[in-house]
């Protein structure tokens, strides 16, 4: 591991630096004040110097630049994260990439995963908000050894949230709902169950998060696989 000050580091992310890139990502939702136009897997490369350095991943965290804040979840510790770190983070979220970045990287390891899942459906701020969905669907396929019921128990908050017509919300609710369905035979056939009743909540975000995830659950190559799997 190397040790270097926040500003060396900075100074080495500029030179990886695209400004064409950043059109892209606009084009992607991501709306980001101070950006360099760094694609994903040349930061990963670049953050292999530093992995676990939870200290500097706190203190890079707190940079306005947007891919700065993406090097301090690609480096931080999920054994060092706490609750009080999860909550400052979530806050200063402002685009989906950050909020999914934290949420697989780092989130979805941590004890109270699932407690946050559920807390956060509830916060008013659109991505604190996605962060409990996305959460939810990053559980779904990395806790291998969830039993369905813990997962199923997502099920009432995703009906919930399907009235949301925020464009990351909807999109995040969509994804838990997916990703739930998708895990097995027994969790598909919940998940088009829910599906269903959203459809029947009648709202434009509801309709087209019950469309766009009952296509998919009901596919054929997906039911396919999960009968393989059984």
């Amino acid at each position: 591991m190397e040790s270097k000050k926040p500003k060396e580091i900075i100074s080495g992310l500029v030179k990886l630096a695209d400004s064409a890139f950043i059109e892209k990502q606009k084009y992607f939702g991501i709306q980001a004040q101070s950006a360099l136009g760094i694609r994903i897997p040349v930061l990963r490369q670049y953050a292999k110097k530093y992995k676990n350095n939870h200290e500097l991943a706190l203190r890079l965290w707190k940079s306005e630049i947007h891919e700065v804040k993406i090097l301090a979840i690609l480096i931080a510790d999920p054994k060092q994260v706490t609750e009080e770190m999860m909550e400052d983070w979530i806050k200063d979220c402002y685009s989906w990439d950050l909020v999914d970045g934290a949420c697989s990287a780092l989130f979805c390891k941590h004890p109270l995963a699932y407690i946050k899942a559920e807390e956060w459906t509830q916060r008013e701020r659109e991505y604190e908000k996605r962060t409990g969905y996305s959460l939810m669907a990053y559980l779904a396929v990395h806790d291998k050894k969830a039993k369905d019921e813990k997962l199923s128990t997502f099920f009432p908050l995703i009906e919930w949230g399907a009235d949301d017509e925020r464009n990351f919300v909807k999109k995040s609710v969509n994804w838990a709902l997916r990703q739930i369905g998708k895990r097995n035979l027994n969790l598909n056939k919940l998940a088009v169950e829910c599906g269903e009743r959203i459809k029947l909540q009648n709202s434009k975000s509801a309709r087209w998060i019950a469309a766009d995830a009952l296509r998919e659950l009901r596919d054929e190559k997906v039911i396919s696989r999960l009968k393989a799997k059984k």
